[in-house]
């Protein structure tokens, strides 16, 4: 009568689309337990997006997941913005006319989703949020994709987001945590609380910048990188005034050994190597202890670590 009812995978495919390639990770949450990284894969994309994740689902068994994916840096806005004085349900449209004149093309073209920042902002400070927005542009192409793909595309993501997954794995109760994260594009730093984002800072310094660079330009990369990290600090603490920051973790960046260490000497901060393996099961996907694949591949994993459910709006 209802037709065949085809039961879903639990947990979230997650899939990243980069220039010449698609990335995909699996990940599962069992009760009381560490999460599940089950599948992790990545495949040439020569052709069009939509013809892949076709090839993909059949090849791979894919339309048995729901899926998210991910933006590129650059494809989309995040701005924090005073929280408009309306009613919950009315927020998104209120900030859509807040965001008019901050964007680069016309507000009705574009789709707006909003943050709710933690408690503890201090100084007397007008409560704030965090308001992220692309436009159709950025996103009809991606969903038209899935669609033709014939996957179930359940939500779209950003970087941030997914580095938030993955931060909320490594705090302390009740104390504060920043992450830092280099890959191909660029550095990002968070910093999360009680499993929410607070603030985020973009690093415009990729991964192959310290590949590229001798001694001398390398050490200068990394002052950059300590002072940014520094000022963030200091300004996380202004804006947060009732929230402490435990440690700083840093991702694997094979590209700079000396990174860690190197950042010791610019903030207070403890600073530790992410240890993915403390806080995931990884054991069905073994490769993972390679650093320079945890570093290429952490923001689809983050993704993959989303507990929301529903295609954003």
């Amino acid at each position: 009568m209802f037709g065949a009812m085809r039961r879903k995978e639990e947990g979230w495919l997650a899939v990243g689309m980069q220039a010449g390639r698609i990335d995909f990770a699996h990940v599962v949450r069992p009760a009381g337990r560490r999460p599940k990284l089950m599948r992790l894969e990545s495949y040439a994309c020569p052709d069009s997006a939509a013809a892949a994740l076709d090839l993909l689902r059949r090849q791979k068994g894919l339309a048995k997941y729901r899926c998210t994916t991910v933006l590129e840096p650059g494809s989309y806005q995040m701005l924090q913005v005073d929280a408009p004085e309306v009613p919950e349900a009315e927020l998104r449209e209120a900030l859509r006319w807040r965001l008019k004149d901050m964007l680069d093309y016309p507000v009705e073209q574009a789709t707006v989703d909003v943050l709710q920042l933690p408690v503890g902002q201090g100084g007397g400070r007008t409560p704030q949020v965090l308001a992220v927005a692309a436009s159709d542009a950025v996103l009809g192409p991606r969903i038209r994709a899935f669609d033709d793909g014939r996957l179930d595309l359940q939500a779209v993501d950003i970087p941030e987001m997914a580095q938030r997954n993955l931060a909320a794995l490594f705090e302390d109760e009740n104390r504060g945590l920043a992450m830092l994260a280099f890959d191909a594009a660029g550095g990002l730093l968070t910093f999360t609380y009680r499993g929410e984002l607070c603030v985020s800072r973009r690093i415009e310094i990729g991964a192959s910048a310290f590949e590229m660079a001798d001694e001398t330009r390398q050490a200068q990369i990394v002052e950059r990188v300590g002072l940014e990290l520094q000022r963030s600090l200091d300004n996380f603490e202004r804006l947060y005034t009732t929230i402490s920051i435990s440690k700083i973790v840093v991702a694997p960046c094979p590209a700079a050994p000396g990174l860690i260490e190197a950042l010791r000497d610019f903030v207070y901060a403890p600073i530790e190597a992410m240890d993915l393996g403390r806080v995931l099961d990884c054991d069905a996907v073994p490769e993972l202890r390679q650093p320079a694949l945890v570093a290429e591949r952490l923001t689809v994993i983050g993704a993959a670590l989303r507990q929301e459910t529903g295609r954003p709006t």
